[in-house]
């Protein structure tokens, strides 16, 4: 991979990273697996970036290996996975720190939306990032009216997780 394309991953990485640490929040639960995926989502996105035509945007493309990997990783239950070695490369990103306390008013809707299944978690997660429904839809491979019907099930779904008494 020349320079240029490898300049290009990091700035593009560093940019979005914060997509990947929501889906590794919304797939896993502790630390160390939250980390685990989101060094695996780092590498399918490393792999695939040579492929990468620029049909769509950065984040759109992103949000699909991310959620491909995350739905497979975990749909599977596999914690380990085999990966390529980088000692040869400059690490791509500098790690932040995810400050979890900063998610916690937030505990209870990441319960709620635990409980739903990797398709339903992932519209829940794009329908939040403020994504449009064509944006959605190409991402997750539906048509558009699908995505807007599945929305408004899971919305009924979240209400009665969250509020079992109706109250």
């Amino acid at each position: 991979m020349t320079k240029t394309l490898e300049l290009s991953f990091v700035q593009q990485l560093q940019t979005n990273q914060n997509i990947i640490h929501k889906i590794c929040r919304l797939y896993t639960s502790g630390e160390d697996a939250h980390k685990d995926l989101f060094q695996e989502i780092t590498i399918q996105l490393w792999k695939a970036f040579p492929k990468f035509r620029g049909d769509s945007k950065f984040s759109t493309w992103a949000y699909r290996v991310a959620l491909n990997t995350a739905i497979t990783l975990y749909r599977k239950n596999k914690r380990s996975v085999a990966t390529i070695a980088y000692e040869s490369r400059q690490h791509f990103t500098q790690d932040i720190d995810y400050n979890y306390e900063e998610e916690e008013q937030l505990k209870l809707m990441y319960q709620a939306v635990y409980q739903l299944n990797d398709i339903e978690k992932a519209l829940v997660f794009m329908y939040l990032e403020d994504k449009d429904y064509h944006e959605i839809s190409e991402t997750l491979g539906i048509s558009g009216v699908n995505a807007r019907v599945k929305m408004n099930r899971i919305k009924g779904k979240l209400k009665k997780i969250l509020n079992p008494l109706g109250i």
